[in-house]
């Protein structure tokens, strides 16, 4: 893929959502996000010193029906955390605040935790490590298709 084309990350994630009031608490009191910017109805946040990848845009629409898991949607947003014993500190510290947690779940590249904030929308919590070099050299990625073992079964071919 010509670097031209390729997809670099994105910009922001955009929460469309009937109420905001709890999800702009878990927001900014837990996951340390801040207020930058507001037009309307449209709440923009950012994390860090907000460049491309750490903002997150919250519409307020209360008419709006909830979204399906189909085709062309974003199934949940994932977080990054540098270590295990970070994601286990966030596991605790969102818990404690009543949130249904999923247990640490091994994705083979990195681990997860998962839980719904309070518009329903599915957060995600993966460590860094062990990072996409553990099953080919950091050189050669992308050049062929790597499965995890629990897939290896259904490739085709």
């Amino acid at each position: 893929m010509p670097a031209d084309f390729a997809i670099r990350g994105f910009h922001h994630v955009t929460l469309s959502e009937n109420g905001y009031e709890r999800t702009v608490s878990l927001l900014t009191d837990t996951l340390g996000f801040r207020l930058v910017q507001q037009h309307g109805a449209r709440f923009r946040y950012a994390a860090g010193t907000g460049v491309p990848g750490t903002i997150v845009d919250l519409i307020c629409a209360p008419e709006g029906r909830p979204g399906r898991v189909a085709v062309g949607t974003v199934h949940h947003v994932a977080w990054r955390t540098p270590t295990d014993e970070q994601q286990v500190k966030w596991r605790e510290t969102i818990r404690d605040l009543q949130y249904n947690m999923t247990p640490v779940i091994d994705r083979h590249l990195f681990c997860s935790i998962y839980f719904r904030e309070p518009g329903g929308v599915l957060f995600e919590i993966a460590t860094d490590p062990p990072g996409f070099a553990v099953d080919e050299p950091a050189d050669q990625i992308g050049t062929s298709l790597v499965l995890p073992l629990w897939l290896e079964g259904e490739r085709r071919g």
